[in-house]
């Protein structure tokens, strides 16, 4: 007997809440997601970010980023469109949900590799 993969979760909703930066994700399963902006550029799905192959870059300076745009890519994900130019990454269902699902240990982890990169003067806080 095959094993079946479980369906691609599908959200019913994306509201992007200028005020406080964050997508809210809503997907039909339930689960409901608010996702910082300054989360998703830095984990962008983008070859630039994720390295083309390698380790994942360290992007930092980033906390007070914001989404300009939500762009539809077909019926399987969207392209964020940030104020600091970047726009390359295309967000599937899947990334966003798996985002969303893995949060507080990928931020803990992200603040795990900006504190060891302070030594070389890697900051997380622009200009601070």
């Amino acid at each position: 007997m095959t094993q079946s993969n479980p369906p691609t979760p599908r959200p019913t909703d994306l509201i992007y809440h200028r005020r406080s930066r964050e997508l809210e994700v809503r997907f039909r399963s339930g689960e409901v997601y608010r996702l910082p902006a300054e989360y998703l550029r830095v984990f962008s799905p983008s070859a630039e970010v994720r390295g083309h192959g390698g380790p994942m870059m360290l992007v930092t300076g980033k906390e007070a980023v914001a989404i300009d745009r939500i762009e539809p890519v077909g019926h399987y994900a969207v392209r964020l469109v940030f104020d600091d130019g970047h726009d390359s990454g295309l967000y599937t269902w899947q990334f966003l949900f798996e985002m969303g699902r893995d949060f507080e240990k990928n931020w803990a982890d992200y603040k795990q590799r900006v504190e060891r990169a302070a030594s070389g003067g890697v900051k997380r806080h622009p200009g601070k």
